[in-house]
């Protein structure tokens, strides 16, 4: 056979699994349909008519988009002391919450891994607070800070340690708030780094061991470095859940005392069903959804670049 033969038959020879891979196209696009549609439906359109309303001055007292107002919502919004402080609040809480939420996850999920027995036992007592509904964690939280009656504060009396005014004290309501989302989620960055856990080849834990590694030689060179998409992925999620707080401080404090734990939703919240002002409380979601993305871009590109230098 010459290869002039070849050449000729080789694509008649590779045209039906060609011609089969683009025949897997039609079920697949099948199967997306509903969610995209959906999607479609509830997150494209309703975004894209929000950034339509943020340049009108849209009121839910008056039909329609109401009267153009251009960029003055936009503005607005970043001339107002409100927007800043509701947004600074809601990157303290990001602070607050973030880092704890990645290291105690790491770390007792590093602990229950090495569990020989049992170890169904706490996956479920850490991820079982995660399923509770945020109305349900935020009257748990509110019994346990109530001043005179709560556990906290009578467990902290008899040691003799004086409690704080957990949920009426500006300056002790954001850790407070941050302590319940912190025993609230932690079990589902636990799981993720768990499952990442348990990818990792067992034979190099006992080669390392061989050669005469310690535990914490084998999690820094070993188990650390082969977290790093996980570790990526978990503090991405992190930041931006945190990010999107809103539930337990409308819930346990309503923005208080004295708009000390107010977030951004909330401000957006007050703003358009509050004050009627859709318009500009769209403006406010556009600006947000911008720091969201910043936010997430500039700790994910962090994360990345160290992740390649371990």
């Amino acid at each position: 056979m010459t290869t002039t033969e070849t050449a000729v038959r080789t694509p008649s020879a590779e045209e039906p699994v060609a011609e089969k891979k683009r025949g897997y196209g039609l079920p697949a696009a099948g199967f997306l349909a509903p969610f995209l549609l959906v999607y479609l439906l509830f997150i494209i359109g309703p975004g894209l008519y929000g950034l339509l309303m943020s340049f009108f001055d849209t009121s839910l007292v008056k039909p329609g988009l109401s009267s153009f107002a251009g960029l003055g919502n936009y503005t607005e919004a970043l001339q107002s002391g409100d927007f800043w402080s509701s947004l600074w609040h809601t990157l303290w809480f990001t602070i607050l919450t973030t880092p704890p939420l990645i290291v105690l996850a790491l770390a007792l999920a590093l602990l229950a891994d090495r569990v020989k027995h049992g170890r169904w036992f706490f996956r479920l007592a850490f991820f079982a607070p995660y399923i509770l509904p945020s109305a349900v964690v935020a009257l748990i939280w509110m019994f346990l800070y109530t001043p005179g009656l709560g556990l906290i504060e009578v467990s902290l009396g008899k040691i003799g340690i004086t409690a704080p005014n957990w949920l009426g004290d500006p300056s002790w309501a954001m850790p407070s708030l941050a302590i319940t989302t912190l025993w609230w989620t932690l079990g589902f960055n636990f799981v993720l780094y768990l499952a990442g856990l348990q990818e990792i080849p067992r034979d190099l834990y006992e080669a390392s061991a061989i050669d005469g590694a310690s535990p914490w030689q084998q999690i820094r060179s070993i188990t650390l470095p082969l977290l790093g998409r996980t570790t990526t992925l978990v503090c991405v999620l992190q930041v931006i859940a945190s990010l999107k707080v809103f539930d337990q401080m409308y819930i346990m404090t309503s923005g208080g005392p004295d708009f000390a734990t107010r977030s951004i939703l909330q401000y957006v919240y007050d703003s358009g069903f509050t004050n009627f002002r859709i318009g500009y409380a769209s403006a406010v979601s556009m600006l947000f959804f911008l720091v969201v993305l910043a936010v997430s871009a500039v700790w994910f590109t962090i994360v990345r670049r160290q992740e390649k230098g371990v």
